[in-house]
């Protein structure tokens, strides 16, 4: 083989990884896509089925010619989240309302052009922003108000226009309060996702503690550290759950349990990141070929088996009581393992402790009687005992 043909070879394998990496990544980006498409399917739905009721109520029975609005501000109401849905009804209602109204008097007064629209767009929102309008409420005031300038500069059906939009905002706000059970569980599953992951993680990492690959700890240690999302995710599916609760006249009794959930969510986040720093000193350990207690590696696993039960018990829509006595069990344990001369060893050993503590807080504890469950850590193997000569 040619010195060039040397050269060209790694080159050639690190084209062909780059290209499977990419081709993995596509096919993850495109399962998130019909994912979040099958999340939304609902979302989806009820606007089309609001924007046809808002244009039926409006044209059909109101007699109104070409109302719209009225589905358009619909549309707008509800969106494709949950989230803070009825702010959204009375900001978009009342914001489509004000650019419109303002918007039928000044162009029956000044006429249209471009200066007149610079005038409307500005009172419009002027108006909107003296209403202490939200961000939402003062765009919807300055499109709407662009809208009937320019593309409806007639005084004629103004006060209809003005009534479409409210008729929409109605229609939205019943459809607002129909929400199926889904964004009641999602915070659930998405909870024990993240604490899944930490299962996985914490499986893994006890493989590296026995093992010592450095390059298997650096990849383990890549994952970890992409796993921010996941509570991102967390966060936006408790605050979504809440909206509904709040929202939905006939969800209000589940507004205990999901509270119940959302005092979780920071449990949860603090034992990923327990986890991660954990994997971090697994890596160090195994970069710096340092030994790891076998007694530690054998903990890992027991935790990560342990964590996979809370998962599951999370998966059920409650908190992980079940799985209590064995993770006050395995705090115990932790305070009888034995000590490293290693730092890295150590700080392995106060990780692993640490996310029982934060486990032992999902199973129903406070963050007090969680910490009076674990009991302190054994001496030191070099430390002298009380009343021995140093």
């Amino acid at each position: 083989m040619s010195p060039s043909r040397r050269v060209d070879l790694p080159n050639l394998q690190d084209t062909v990884r780059w290209s499977r990496n990419l081709g993995s990544g596509a096919r993850r980006s495109y399962r998130a896509r019909v994912a979040r498409l099958r999340d939304k399917a609902f979302q989806i739905a009820q606007c089309s089925v609001a924007a046809a009721a808002a244009w039926w109520i409006a044209s059909d029975l109101l007699d109104h010619p070409r109302p719209f609005f009225a589905p358009i501000a619909a549309v707008l109401c509800l969106g494709t989240s949950y989230g803070q849905r009825l702010r959204r009804v009375v900001e978009v209602t009342i914001g489509v309302a004000v650019g419109v109204l303002i918007s039928d008097l000044l162009v029956s007064l000044i006429g249209s052009g471009w200066w007149q629209l610079a005038l409307i767009v500005a009172l419009a929102m002027s108006l909107a922003i003296l209403l202490d309008g939200g961000v939402l409420f003062v765009a919807q005031a300055a499109v709407q108000s662009i809208v009937v300038t320019t593309l409806l500069p007639t005084t004629e059906g103004a006060f209809l226009r003005w009534t479409d939009a409210l008729i929409g905002g109605a229609v939205a706000l019943v459809a607002a309060s129909l929400v199926p059970s889904a964004p009641l569980r999602r915070p659930w599953e998405q909870a024990a996702n993240v604490v899944d992951k930490e299962a996985r993680l914490l499986a893994a990492a006890a493989d590296v503690m026995v093992n010592g690959d450095p390059e298997v700890a650096t990849d383990l240690l890549s994952d970890a550290r992409a796993t921010d999302f996941l509570v991102r995710e967390l966060d936006d599916a408790a605050a979504e759950g809440m909206s509904v609760v709040v929202s939905s006249p006939f969800r209000r009794q589940d507004r205990r349990d999901l509270r119940r959930l959302v005092d979780l969510v920071e449990p949860v986040d603090r034992a990923l990141r327990s986890t991660r720093v954990l994997v971090r000193q697994t890596a160090v350990s195994a970069a710096h070929d340092i030994e790891v207690p076998a007694a530690y590696a054998e903990f890992c696993a027991d935790l990560a088996r342990t964590t996979a039960r809370v998962a599951a018990e999370l998966r059920t829509q409650r908190t992980a009581e079940g799985v209590r006595e064995e993770l006050l069990d395995l705090g115990a344990r932790s305070g009888c393992l034995e000590r490293s001369d290693e730092l890295a060893a150590e700080a392995i050993l106060t990780q692993l402790r640490s996310i029982v503590l934060d486990l032992l807080m999902l199973t129903g504890m406070d963050s007090t009687s969680a910490s009076g469950a674990m009991p302190a850590p054994r001496a030191h193997l070099h430390e002298p005992h009380a009343g021995s000569p140093e």
